[in-house]
């Protein structure tokens, strides 16, 4: 299982190296696109596989739609915005403006969405709230929240396409360094269980080797390629510094614990062992950005209060 484990760790940094090498923002939000169709019929697969109702054409739909609406803007078809200097004079780079009202619309079609289809069954108990909760999360849970990593690397000024590429990158390593600390150490020396009841196979001592993997990941990333990372007019770098580097880590850590917990609660929820069978050791698409579902919105949430 660790040999499995490795190898498709090793061949996903692969892919994400070329992705990074490429310097395109059609092969970013291609490859982002692909892990949310993936891990979107997945869920769905596991939600009819557990007997619940649900409309998981609708809910491909939805999560197909938003995602090409958001690529289009984020690929230059959306307003950009001119970056300014203190001295109010304009440099050569700018940022897209995706607007907020597409999110809000596409929550309200998933929901009157569901309710219309639920309108051709008969009302049996809670299976008719239950099949419109189950579309409403898995448009939320997985192609919502994992797009903020789209929107990260276009959000902040900089030369080239893919501007906020270094970040996503940072983003990415502190996260799965989370998922790869909690996995050795807990493997190797895990004897006290964190949340059995939810996950049998995390440790505390696996959650120490997390914060720890995580803090080398952020801070040895920072330390190597602080200078190719966006910062603002001013000189003030984007991260805010070594502090706020080491705390970002740390609060990216545990939510990255969480989000693996998430979807530890949905797989026993449904009685799945693993969302999909894509990557040998790993598991499904969904199993591999579970935690990123969780770290990429609150890095972008955070850049978006250090910028205004």
């Amino acid at each position: 299982m660790f040999l499995k484990r490795t190898a498709s760790t090793l061949g996903l940094w692969g892919l994400v190296a070329a992705g990074f090498a490429s310097r395109l923002g059609w092969a970013y939000v291609t490859i982002i696109g692909v892990l949310i169709i993936v891990s979107t019929v997945e869920y769905f697969r596991m939600v009819r596989s557990g007997g619940v109702k649900c409309f998981p054409r609708f809910g491909m739909l939805i999560a197909v739609g938003y995602s090409a609406a958001l690529y289009w803007f984020l690929l230059g078809a959306g307003a950009q915005v001119a970056v300014v200097t203190a001295d109010e004079t304009t440099v050569g780079s700018s940022v897209v403006l995706f607007p907020d009202w597409i999110d809000g619309a596409a929550i309200f079609v998933a929901i009157a969405g569901s309710f219309f289809l639920q309108l051709r069954y008969p009302i049996r108990g809670l299976d008719a709230i239950q099949a419109v909760s189950i579309n409403l999360l898995g448009f939320v849970y997985i192609a919502f929240l994992f797009n903020f990593a789209a929107r990260l690397v276009f959000m902040v000024p900089g030369p080239g396409e893919v501007p906020g590429a270094m970040l996503l990158l940072w983003l990415i390593a502190v996260t799965k360094f989370t998922d790869m600390g909690a996995y050795i150490v807990g493997s190797m020396i895990g004897k006290h269980k964190m949340i059995p009841h939810v996950s049998p196979g995390k440790t505390w001592q696996g959650f120490g080797g997390a914060i720890f993997f995580s803090q080398l990941a952020g801070c040895g990333l920072y330390a190597f390629f602080q200078d190719d990372m966006p910062d603002f007019a001013s000189g003030l770098h984007l991260l805010g510094g070594w502090g706020a580097v080491v705390v970002l880590n740390l609060v990216l850590c545990l939510l990255a614990v969480v989000g693996d917990l998430a979807e530890s609660v949905v797989k026993r929820s449904l009685n799945a062992k693993d969302s999909g069978q894509m990557l040998p050791g790993i598991g499904g698409g969904l199993d591999l950005i579970d935690s990123l579902c969780f770290t990429a919105p609150v890095l972008y949430f955070y850049l978006k209060w250090v910028t205004l």
